[in-house]
């Protein structure tokens, strides 16, 4: 990286891509929550949103070609949230809340999951994965779930409701699906977050009221063991994952008073690392930029914009270049690596578009225009 250079956004939508003054509308209603720009098998990037009715995907048409095919449509009615993940062999995980509402009484909710095996393919049967909580009152208080897929290519499903602690459902070997387990832990603070390290191994972070509970794996099809907590208090819901060194996890998190972004790695103590994040988590990414491994991680700041900071990887504590991009986004922005290598970032706007910003080939990380997905 070269000082300021290191990251340069052009701030400046193509005409009518601007949030809440675009022409052009799509149904999307929300960004889902993990990694829902993505690299899949054949090197296509995909975007998953919620969307009226169900879950849109646009996918590339060829491997960082920079031009986009759908929207695509699978419905499923009544969903609140929308969780993406993606186990090592680059298969796609989609879980849902859903909520229903049989002869007009009492909410009825439920996660359901379906998988996309193959790149701009169909997605397999939504299933329904039930509600771990029996009484119907704790059963309407299901959070939004968090995915991650361990070496194996077990899928671990995990989520909190009023009564507290963190309740997991994963497939067995046999492709079935266990029973829910209680993991336990205190009152949760908004989303959870989950992810898989390269030796395949499974960490769960938990924002509570005072601290952000850690769970971890450790070793391949081990039950989560509970972790030191980390401290200072996160915003609800901010915790982030990122491998930093081989089978090493940084935990981002805001600070619940504003203070910015923290970030810790076992064994350390937590750092202060700057930002003005708003509500919700940090999306995170490594790439190479001038031959340097870098950390890039993005947020929704407090004016409601793309927020973007950058330093070397295992560098935080020497501080971020953070630059706001000035476009209006709904949720975190998502972070990906295309087929070339190039860094992707995608916004929802206020509008319901959905927009793309793509590294330039300059120094540092340069973005350039934002291009709208198309709309159906």
């Amino acid at each position: 990286m070269r000082g300021r250079r290191a990251q340069q956004v052009d701030r400046r939508p193509r005409p009518g891509a601007e949030a809440g003054t675009g022409p052009r509308q799509s149904s999307v209603t929300a960004a889902a929550t993990g990694s829902w720009l993505l690299r899949g098998n054949d090197d296509r990037l995909a975007v998953f949103a919620l969307s009226e009715g169900g879950v849109h995907r646009w996918t590339e048409t060829s491997a960082g070609g920079g031009r986009w095919g759908g929207p695509h449509l699978f419905p499923v009615d009544g969903l609140t949230g929308l969780t993406v993940g993606q186990g090592a062999n680059r298969y796609v995980h989609l879980l849902g809340r859903r909520e229903s509402r049989p002869d007009g009484g009492a909410a009825k909710v439920d996660l359901v999951y379906a998988v996309q095996y193959q790149s701009g393919r169909t997605l397999g049967e939504w299933r329904s994965l039930g509600n771990p909580f029996r009484d119907p009152k704790d059963g309407a208080t299901l959070g939004e779930p968090a995915v991650g897929v361990d070496g194996q290519g077990t899928v671990h499903v995990f989520v909190s409701g009023a009564p507290g602690g963190i309740m997991l459902r994963r497939e067995s070997r046999s492709g079935a699906w266990e029973a829910w387990k209680d993991l336990r832990g205190g009152a949760v603070a908004g989303r959870l977050t989950a992810a898989a390290n390269s030796a395949g191994l499974v960490e769960l972070l938990a924002p509570g009221n005072r601290s952000v509970m850690r769970w971890v794996q450790t070793e391949q099809g081990a039950d989560l063991r509970r972790a030191q907590d980390l401290t200072p208090a996160p915003a609800p819901g901010s915790a982030a994952l990122l491998e930093t060194a081989p089978g090493v996890f940084t935990a981002y998190w805001s600070e619940w008073s504003g203070t910015g972004v923290y970030a810790q790695r076992p064994g350390e103590w937590a750092f202060p690392v700057g930002g003005a994040p708003g509500e919700g988590p940090l999306a995170t990414l490594r790439a190479t930029l001038d031959g340097y491994d870098c950390t890039v991680l993005a947020h929704r700041g407090r004016t409601g914009t793309a927020v973007i900071g950058v330093c070397g990887t295992g560098g935080e504590a020497e501080g971020l270049w953070w630059t706001d991009t000035g476009v209006a986004c709904l949720g975190t922005p998502a972070l990906a690596l295309d087929g070339r290598g190039r860094v992707v970032v995608a916004v929802v706007t206020g509008d319901g578009n959905v927009l793309v910003n793509r590294q330039r080939p300059e120094p540092g990380l340069t973005l350039s225009d934002w291009h709208p997905l198309p709309v159906g």
